[in-house]
């Protein structure tokens, strides 16, 4: 009986040139006309005998009926347990056959969502992405301290993502460990595992901020709405001096550090582009800049983020079509499957229902400052 997923093990920057090409090619098919695959119990030999110690790998989970070529279940090394059988797929690994993509961090547990669990899937990209991008990670009970010393201000960049349950306690005593030894002028959590409303509500009563960060999810393809044919791509470059207003407007509050802060907030962006396929999209009126967003693509996944409009340019459909060509990007890539986050708190959740996108679960942000 086959697998619900078969998983790869994979270099981060394999994947991400796999990406540009649309497909898996390692060293094996030259040399022996297969893909070498595993099943989630076999996954830690093959780590074992050709990445030992290593900590930094990504795990393609992969969904066999997407895969247009033979898999067959064959003898593995000599020194494997007698009469194990591994999968090999006897052609190239599509991209588009890669449901997720999460860290490989033995003897760190590793959750692979099923092929059609929408919300698995989405809270697997938006947990794997900080870790794959991150300068340095560290391990903390329940998860994984993700730090950027070269863009300290950034939250989403020095953080501790918890994808196991721990106590309220537990992560007030992490955050302060791991942020006072990195000197961040924060603390800040990402509470990822399903039914932490709880401990989100504690750490809110010690006195940090804490948001609902609704997860949501539908099907590439175009919304009911949308002129895609306004919309640029274009290099991040010229989206910045865009990115640096709004941040601005949003953060006139931090006072001498408000030019500090968004100068790391737009510095930290281009980390996104090596372990995952990022397109920047713009619409302009006359030569200005007025809205943008940006489309990550990984494997079958495709993220939605920071569709932003000019205050004084809103209400003329930049943001419909901004997301019009933003899921026809997804769907040419091979995509079945486009995520975004929403704040519980705030419209635009409301504005992406209206346009095809379902609540498929939550997770939680909680920060305060040092």
């Amino acid at each position: 009986m086959q697998p619900d997923v078969l998983l790869h093990l994979i270099e981060p920057a394999e994947w991400r040139e796999a990406l540009r090409a649309g497909v898996v090619r390692p060293p094996s098919p030259a040399a022996a006309g297969f893909v070498h695959l595993s099943t989630p119990e076999q996954v830690h030999l093959p780590a074992q005998a050709l990445f030992p110690g290593r900590r930094d790998l990504a795990l393609l989970v992969v969904d066999p009926a997407r895969l247009p070529d033979p898999v067959r279940f064959e003898p593995g090394r000599p020194e494997d347990p007698a009469g194990m059988l591994f999968p090999h797929l006897y052609g190239p690994l599509p991209v588009s056959a890669v449901v997720a993509v999460v860290p490989y961090r033995p003897p760190a547990p590793v959750r692979l969502p099923a092929p059609g669990d929408a919300g698995a899937r989405a809270r697997a990209f938006f947990t794997s992405l900080p870790v794959r991008r991150a300068v340095g990670v560290g391990d903390v009970p329940g998860g994984v301290a993700v730090l950027d010393p070269d863009h300290v201000r950034s939250h989403d960049n020095n953080r501790l993502l918890f994808t196991e349950p721990v106590d309220a306690a537990t992560v007030a005593a992490a955050a302060d460990e791991v942020g006072g030894n990195a000197g961040w002028p924060h603390r800040a959590v990402l509470l990822a595992w399903a039914g932490a409303s709880p401990v989100a509500a504690e750490l809110r009563g010690r006195g940090w901020d804490v948001e609902e960060l609704v997860l949501m999810s539908r099907a590439s393809g175009p919304p009911p709405t949308g002129d895609a044919a306004r919309v640029e791509t274009v290099a991040q470059e010229q989206v910045h001096e865009f990115w640096a207003r709004s941040w601005r407007e949003n953060l006139a509050h931090l006072g001498a550090d408000l030019e500090r802060t968004v100068a790391d907030l737009v510095g930290r962006e281009h980390l996104n582009d090596r372990v995952v396929a990022v397109t920047d999209l713009v619409v302009r009126e006359g030569d200005r800049v007025v809205a943008s967003a940006q489309l990550r693509v990984d494997g079958a996944t495709a993220a939605v983020d920071s569709v932003l409009t000019d205050p004084g340019h809103r209400g003329r459909g930049h943001g419909d079509a901004l997301l019009a060509r933003a899921l026809e990007l997804a769907s040419d890539a091979g995509c079945d499957l486009v995520v975004l986050e929403a704040a519980g708190d705030d419209w635009p959740q409301h504005w992406y229902a209206r346009r095809g996108f379902e609540q498929v679960g939550s997770m939680w942000g909680a920060d305060r400052e040092s």
